[in-house]
């Protein structure tokens, strides 16, 4: 249950506060990319062993992210768009197994390139994404509602997230004048 609160509330987090606190974006990815990676790979490890080792590798996501932004969110950019393509080709019912690298591949530039060109809308669009799709899988839900939680999940952290973008931009034009 604990493990479930964790999850739930670190895509709460990203859906709400991604943009803002850009290193929970690198982070949450990180926690997110390392529980799929560990749970794949290291099946036979207790849920709990899992679950730390995903935090940990957040951490040091958190950490570079402080100590070199650009390179640190890029990274989280491609883990983002790899993780985003693999959520939404999984919950659509499509078994690409010995595909799922080039999935996550390709998902990844793309999410690369787009917090690179975009970055304030990257962040909220991708720190959203995740989010939704965490709580989702999480939650464990048919394909359907899945879909339907990560669209208005997604829906919700961009509103949210791009409300207080402008909000920022209002308090800055108000400062210069």
């Amino acid at each position: 249950m604990v493990l479930w609160i964790i999850r739930v509330a670190i895509g709460a987090a990203l859906i709400l506060f991604g943009r803002r606190l850009y290193w929970l974006f690198v982070a949450g990815t990180g926690f997110a990319v390392a529980l799929i990676l560990t749970a794949r790979y290291f099946g036979a490890l207790p849920p709990v062993e899992m679950v730390l080792i995903a935090l940990a590798a957040g951490l040091i996501g958190a950490l570079l992210a402080v100590l070199i932004q650009r390179v640190a969110i890029a990274v989280a950019g491609f883990l983002a768009g790899g993780y985003i393509f693999l959520g939404l080709v999984g919950m659509a019912g499509i078994s690409l197994v010995q595909y799922d690298w080039l999935v996550f591949l390709v998902g990844g530039v793309l999410g690369m390139l787009l917090v690179l060109s975009l970055f304030e809308w990257a962040l909220i669009i991708l720190s959203s994404l995740i989010g939704a799709i965490l709580i989702a899988q999480t939650i464990g839900i048919s394909s359907l509602l899945a879909f339907l939680l990560v669209l208005v999940g997604t829906l919700v952290g961009i509103f949210v997230q791009a409300g207080s973008l402008s909000e920022e931009a209002h308090r800055e034009r108000d400062e210069e004048e």
